[in-house]
Protein backbone atom coordinates (compact mmCIF):
# COMPACT_ATOMS: atom_id res chain seq x y z
CA UNK A 1 0.00 0.00 0.00
CA UNK A 2 1.19 3.25 -0.94
CA UNK A 3 1.22 5.75 2.18
CA UNK A 4 1.75 9.60 2.45
CA UNK A 5 4.72 10.39 5.11
CA UNK A 6 4.61 13.79 5.67
CA UNK A 7 5.10 16.06 8.99
CA UNK A 8 6.60 13.52 10.91
CA UNK A 9 3.80 11.04 10.41
CA UNK A 10 1.47 8.68 7.97
CA UNK A 11 -1.39 9.24 6.52
CA UNK A 12 -3.79 7.51 4.75
CA UNK A 13 -7.59 7.91 3.05
CA UNK A 14 -10.63 6.16 4.31
CA UNK A 15 -10.09 4.14 1.43
CA UNK A 16 -6.51 2.90 2.87
CA UNK A 17 -7.97 1.69 5.93
CA UNK A 18 -11.13 0.11 4.60
CA UNK A 19 -8.06 -1.77 2.85
CA UNK A 20 -5.51 -2.11 6.17
CA UNK A 21 -8.46 -3.30 7.62
CA UNK A 22 -10.64 -5.57 5.57
CA UNK A 23 -13.59 -3.69 6.16
CA UNK A 24 -15.94 -1.62 4.41
CA UNK A 25 -15.55 1.43 3.93
CA UNK A 26 -18.45 2.62 5.34
CA UNK A 27 -17.35 0.81 8.55
CA UNK A 28 -14.31 3.04 8.82
CA UNK A 29 -16.74 6.19 8.23
CA UNK A 30 -18.57 4.79 11.69
CA UNK A 31 -15.32 4.52 13.47
CA UNK A 32 -13.84 7.41 12.22
CA UNK A 33 -17.15 9.82 13.45
CA UNK A 34 -17.13 7.92 16.53
CA UNK A 35 -13.14 8.69 17.29
CA UNK A 36 -13.95 12.71 16.87
CA UNK A 37 -17.44 13.24 18.70
CA UNK A 38 -16.07 11.46 21.76
CA UNK A 39 -13.19 13.72 21.74
CA UNK A 40 -10.83 10.68 21.44
CA UNK A 41 -8.83 12.70 18.72
CA UNK A 42 -9.19 16.41 17.68
CA UNK A 43 -10.58 16.25 14.03
CA UNK A 44 -8.92 19.49 12.80
CA UNK A 45 -5.32 18.57 13.64
CA UNK A 46 -5.27 14.77 12.86
CA UNK A 47 -6.78 15.63 9.16
CA UNK A 48 -5.73 16.78 6.24
CA UNK A 49 -7.60 18.11 2.92
CA UNK A 50 -5.51 17.79 0.19
CA UNK A 51 -6.06 18.17 -3.97
CA UNK A 52 -4.59 14.90 -5.52
CA UNK A 53 -4.48 13.47 -9.10
CA UNK A 54 -7.38 12.53 -11.09
CA UNK A 55 -10.10 13.92 -8.00
CA UNK A 56 -11.95 17.34 -8.48
CA UNK A 57 -12.38 18.02 -4.68
CA UNK A 58 -10.25 18.01 -1.97
CA UNK A 59 -9.73 14.29 -0.24
CA UNK A 60 -9.18 13.91 3.08
CA UNK A 61 -6.10 12.37 4.93
CA UNK A 62 -6.14 10.69 8.18
CA UNK A 63 -3.04 10.58 10.45
CA UNK A 64 -1.40 7.69 12.38
CA UNK A 65 -3.36 8.44 15.40
CA UNK A 66 -6.70 8.71 13.54
CA UNK A 67 -5.35 5.17 11.74
CA UNK A 68 -4.65 3.63 15.88
CA UNK A 69 -7.52 4.75 16.91
CA UNK A 70 -9.67 3.44 14.51
CA UNK A 71 -7.45 -0.29 14.12
CA UNK A 72 -8.55 -0.37 17.81
CA UNK A 73 -12.10 0.00 17.32
CA UNK A 74 -12.39 -2.46 14.07
CA UNK A 75 -13.80 -5.90 14.14
CA UNK A 76 -11.50 -8.10 11.56
CA UNK A 77 -9.06 -10.66 11.60
CA UNK A 78 -6.73 -7.57 9.56
CA UNK A 79 -8.01 -5.21 12.71
CA UNK A 80 -6.98 -8.30 15.53
CA UNK A 81 -3.51 -8.88 13.31
CA UNK A 82 -3.04 -4.80 14.15
CA UNK A 83 -3.91 -4.85 17.61
CA UNK A 84 -2.00 -7.64 18.31
CA UNK A 85 1.28 -5.75 16.59
CA UNK A 86 0.61 -2.71 18.05
CA UNK A 87 0.01 -4.13 21.53
CA UNK A 88 3.51 -6.62 21.56
CA UNK A 89 5.03 -2.72 20.05
CA UNK A 90 3.76 -1.21 22.95
CA UNK A 91 4.72 -3.78 25.32
CA UNK A 92 8.91 -3.63 23.77
CA UNK A 93 8.59 -0.20 24.28
CA UNK A 94 7.67 -0.24 28.03
CA UNK A 95 9.58 -2.97 29.20
CA UNK A 96 12.73 -2.24 27.03
CA UNK A 97 12.47 1.61 27.19
CA UNK A 98 12.86 1.88 23.67
CA UNK A 99 11.55 0.05 20.27
CA UNK A 100 13.50 -1.26 17.32
CA UNK A 101 12.53 -1.42 13.50
CA UNK A 102 14.87 -4.52 12.79
CA UNK A 103 14.01 -3.00 9.25
CA UNK A 104 15.31 0.06 9.40
CA UNK A 105 18.57 -0.81 11.56
CA UNK A 106 19.47 -3.97 9.08
CA UNK A 107 19.46 -1.73 6.20
CA UNK A 108 21.18 1.43 8.57
CA UNK A 109 24.02 -0.91 9.16
CA UNK A 110 24.19 -2.54 5.62
CA UNK A 111 24.23 1.55 4.13
CA UNK A 112 27.09 1.86 6.82
CA UNK A 113 29.09 -1.00 6.17
CA UNK A 114 29.37 0.25 2.28
CA UNK A 115 30.38 3.74 3.24
CA UNK A 116 33.34 2.48 5.72
CA UNK A 117 34.38 0.23 2.71
CA UNK A 118 34.50 3.18 0.83
CA UNK A 119 36.47 5.41 2.93
CA UNK A 120 38.92 2.65 3.35
CA UNK A 121 39.13 2.49 -0.30
CA UNK A 122 39.57 5.71 -0.31
CA UNK A 123 42.34 5.80 1.96
CA UNK A 124 44.41 3.33 0.62
CA UNK A 125 44.26 5.15 -3.12
CA UNK A 126 47.70 5.78 -4.26
CA UNK A 127 46.35 9.45 -4.90
CA UNK A 128 45.30 10.11 -1.24
CA UNK A 129 48.91 8.51 0.11
CA UNK A 130 50.58 10.66 -2.52
CA UNK A 131 49.05 13.59 -1.49
CA UNK A 132 49.53 12.58 2.03
CA UNK A 133 53.66 11.80 1.82
CA UNK A 134 53.47 15.27 0.01
CA UNK A 135 52.07 17.14 2.59
CA UNK A 136 54.35 15.40 5.53
CA UNK A 137 57.49 16.17 3.16
CA UNK A 138 56.64 19.56 3.28
CA UNK A 139 55.67 20.34 6.78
Amino acid sequence: MEVRLEQDTVWLRQEQMSELFGRERSVITKHLRNVFAEEELDEESNVQNLHIAGSDKPVRFYNLDVIISVGYRVNSQHGTRFRQWATRILHEHLTRGYTLNRQRLETNARELEAALLLVRKAAHSPELLADTGRRAVSA
